[in-house]
């Protein structure tokens, strides 16, 4: 059975973009291509956009990953070994998911005590918090990802760390407003959300229609998703409206 380009990526959750992309650079060719054109895919290659899928949500780039598909003998020991990741990779996420628990609580205190929060080991700040690999959080926006590859060649380690440490803490701010009851249009929402799209446009300009795929990405994408409900409930679906309501306002 073949499936046509749309209906895969109904199916997978990735874009027909992407796909034709994964085709050009000779990752994922379709099993054929029609008279009229369309891409259209087989069991072989629906297990082989599995394990890509797997392999980019572990942190592994698309070149790496070419690497490995075509070493690849036993299909069953590959899918135990991402197994293996993937048990880890949400072993990292619950560590995380207790680290902004526990900072949230102890905001909470000080803000209730009225006393400065007191960190009595800094190292339980940042555990479970590693950076996001650019080609794994990125996979629907490969030219976006490109991009930000480019511009975190030139950082230090310490750098791109520090970067994804404050898109935490915005994450962590996004959260107490929604706690707080703010609706999405809110000014101090809007700041919030100004405040990261400048750090989206000084990667790569980004136009209203791929900003908008952006925030469909925070519920759509497993990935971002899973971010922000370690944070917070519902932050994902909050964090999507909130851009969504910027775009209408701003990017009209």
């Amino acid at each position: 059975m073949a499936w046509p380009i749309a209906e895969v990526a109904r199916m997978s959750g990735v874009t027909a973009r992407t796909l034709r992309h994964y085709d050009e650079i000779g990752l994922l060719p379709p099993a054929r291509i029609g008279s009229n054109g369309h891409r259209y895919y087989e069991e072989r290659q629906l297990l082989q956009l599995q394990q890509i899928l797997v392999l980019r949500a572990l942190g592994v780039g698309l070149t790496e990953i070419a690497r490995i598909l075509g070493e690849q003998v036993d299909e069953l020991d590959a899918l135990r070994g991402h197994h293996r990741q993937l048990v880890a990779e949400r072993d990292r996420l619950d560590a995380l998911a207790t680290t902004v628990s526990r900072t949230i609580a102890d905001l909470e205190r000080s803000r209730k005590d009225g006393t400065p929060m007191t960190i009595n080991r800094p190292e339980n700040l940042f555990e479970g918090i590693q950076p996001a690999d650019v080609d794994a959080s990125l996979r629907d926006f490969p030219e976006h990802a490109e991009a930000a590859r480019r511009a975190t060649a030139t950082m230090s380690p310490e750098e791109v760390e520090a970067g994804q440490r404050e898109r935490t803490a915005r994450m962590i701010c996004l959260a107490e407003l929604m706690t707080a009851g703010h609706p999405v249009n809110a000014a101090p929402v809007q700041t919030m959300i100004d405040e990261e799209y400048r750090v989206l446009g000084a990667v790569r300009p980004v136009p209203a229609e791929e900003y908008l795929a952006f925030a469909r990405s925070c519920t759509e994408n497993e990935q971002w998703s899973a971010a922000y409900e370690a944070i917070a409930p519902g932050l994902a679906a909050y964090q999507r409206a909130a851009m969504e309501a910027y775009a209408a306002a701003r990017l009209g």
